[in-house]
């Protein structure tokens, strides 16, 4: 029979550091002690191979040094991206992060927020398409993208500017016919402030614009007919389109490469999110970069920072117009 291996306890540490158990107990919380004490009590730990129950700690204390980040998935990089930065902050402020996916699915999204409830989390970060989400109003909560309530802060980058910016440059290079093609959620959100900035620059130049969005339940066969109907012996009707995410743009390069229209030759493309390409550093198509790196930032300062700071409802960050292959 194996002999069974003994955990040690902070007892253990105390002996074998010659200290009182309440100074090995402060040393583990954090609490000054003199410089000798605390180097006898880390030394007796690290020689016992005595590690600190973080969570069941934090349980005592109220406060678990553990922020959830709800997302809809991984697999799109933006989402991926997300919460890698939302991870790195996290870490940076001595903090742990329980990721959660719910696959766009607002009952899953409730059962998330109620999950990590009851793990004692000290924070949820999400990015919702629930507008009845409940969330416990002592947990601070923040969204990223799609504003609900005015006492939850929303963390979004400055759609609106970029939708201008992306007309702009589509006229600077030429473009006289422009399309803008999305695909929405019937949940209102920040991204669909995108359309309505490059429509009103479009407008303000006396440039002829059309808007095709299509719900999610359409998908993108909708949208790839709208295209197939207004491609006529691989000639295209419009020679700008302004996507409402890079993800999208990659699909009509393709769809159109097939119609035998050319990108950028016949047709200027420009995405939004600045997804670079795997492995490489550079963007798949023309885009509006997104600082995602900030949004995450400044979504996990305001979740940690002190519960009666005065934040604003809405945080618009500054976007960038970014060069890739799909524009002249």
């Amino acid at each position: 029979m194996s002999k069974s291996t003994k955990q040690p306890t902070m007892k253990d540490v105390s002996r074998l550091a010659g200290v009182s158990l309440g100074t090995v107990s402060k040393v583990f919380n954090g609490i000054p002690v003199g410089d000798e004490y605390k180097s006898k009590v880390e030394a007796a730990a690290k020689a016992l191979g005595y590690q600190v129950n973080v969570y069941a700690r934090g349980l005592r204390a109220s406060k678990t040094n553990t922020v959830a980040v709800i997302l809809p998935n991984v697999i799109n990089p933006f989402y991926s991206n997300m919460a890698d930065y939302c991870c790195r902050r996290l870490n940076e402020k001595g903090y742990r992060m329980l990721l959660s996916t719910t696959s766009y699915d607002p009952d899953t999204e409730q059962a998330c927020v109620d999950m990590v409830q009851q793990n004692k989390v000290d924070g949820i970060i999400a990015i919702t398409y629930n507008p009845k989400l409940e969330v416990n109003e002592d947990i601070p909560f923040v969204i990223i993208d799609r504003k609900f309530h005015a006492n939850i802060p929303c963390i979004s980058s400055d759609n609106y500017t970029g939708g201008q910016l992306a007309a702009e440059k589509l006229i600077e290079k030429g473009c006289k016919k422009l399309l803008f093609l999305g695909i929405s959620s019937h949940v209102p959100g920040e991204a669909d402030k995108r359309s309505v900035g490059f429509e009103n620059y479009c407008n303000s130049q006396s440039v002829g614009c059309t808007i095709h969005r299509v719900w999610d339940e359409d998908g993108i066969d909708e949208i790839f007919s709208f295209v197939d109907d207004s491609t006529t012996k691989g000639k295209f009707k419009y020679d700008g389109i302004f996507c409402a995410t890079d993800a999208l743009a990659v699909q009509i390069i393709d769809r159109l490469n097939k119609l035998g229209v050319s990108v950028p030759e016949d047709v200027q493309i420009i995405g939004y999110d600045g997804i670079k390409i795997f492995g490489l550093d550079k963007y798949p198509c023309s885009t509006i970069e997104q600082p995602l790196e900030q949004m995450a930032t400044t979504a996990v300062d305001i979740l940690l920072s002190d519960k009666d700071s005065n934040h604003p409802a809405l945080i618009c960050l500054p976007v960038r117009y970014c060069e890739g292959g799909t524009t002249k």
